[in-house]
């Protein structure tokens, strides 16, 4: 384990997150809650990283603030020459319209609108969207197009949020506990969706997680806990999701 530069094959990548003594303090009342404690952090081109750690260790909130959902306490992030610490909440919306997709545990899918529609209610506002059918092909749900949530299964669902996260054609993907609602063999597919994304668009992609298992299909694994980055592991291959022990 090692710091921030511990990445393979990194010198030929460009760096597309910079985080410097990232601090976010929360407070509740008269009690400071101390969720980041000075993380240093950079995310390169195309790569795929899991953020590895327990509830409450601060990946969500480090995941919130690389977004632009959140600002730090102090320190400085940066997306590509973008300073993100100190911009507003205009800057903050623009910039995750046109470089951001979120995938959470939850799917947050319109109940009343189909697959392609939930979809399609993204590529309505973005610069060079994807057709919504080519961002649900992509996750493998080219036959499920016009069906409803209520018709889909947990896992396609989740593959349907992500089709929507990734049909504005964003440079980041941000997925936090994509699989915390799936078991096993659903979560499988939802992996395998988003590696797909990653390998065959190039999408700098982030997953937080708490499940060592999903560790093995990572270029890097940041460890985090109690606010801090513990360690930075880099895989010398990446593992197919099928792969992984579960």
């Amino acid at each position: 384990m090692s710091g921030p530069a511990a990445q393979p094959a990194a010198a030929a990548r460009a760096t597309v997150f910079q985080a410097r003594g990232i601090t976010k303090v929360y407070s509740m009342g008269e009690v400071e809650v101390h969720a980041l404690r000075g993380v240093d952090l950079d995310l390169l081109e195309g790569e795929f990283v899991v953020l590895l750690g327990p509830s409450g260790s601060g990946k969500s909130t480090l995941l919130n603030i690389l977004g632009g959902l959140d600002v730090p306490s102090a320190g400085e992030v940066r997306y590509r020459d973008r300073e993100l610490s100190h911009a507003g909440e205009a800057a903050l919306t623009a910039y995750r319209r046109r470089h951001v997709g979120f995938v959470f545990q939850f799917y947050n899918l319109i109940p009343s609108l189909t697959a392609r529609e939930n979809v399609a209610l993204v590529t309505e506002i973005a610069e060079s969207p994807m057709r919504p059918e080519e961002a649900l092909d992509l996750v493998g749900l080219a036959d499920r197009m016009d069906h409803f949530p209520a018709q889909l299964s947990g896992g396609q669902q989740q593959r349907v949020a992500i089709a929507r996260a990734i049909a504005k054609r964003p440079a980041v993907l941000l997925c936090d506990e994509p699989t915390g609602a799936l078991d096993i063999t659903t979560g499988m597919l939802v992996l395998e969706a988003i590696e797909r994304v990653n390998r065959e668009l190039g999408t700098t992609t982030a997953v937080i997680t708490h499940n060592a298992a999903i560790a093995g299909m990572a270029d890097r694994v940041v460890h985090i806990a109690d606010g801090r980055i513990a360690g930075i592991d880099a895989n010398a291959k990446r593992m197919s999701p099928r792969d992984l022990s579960w």
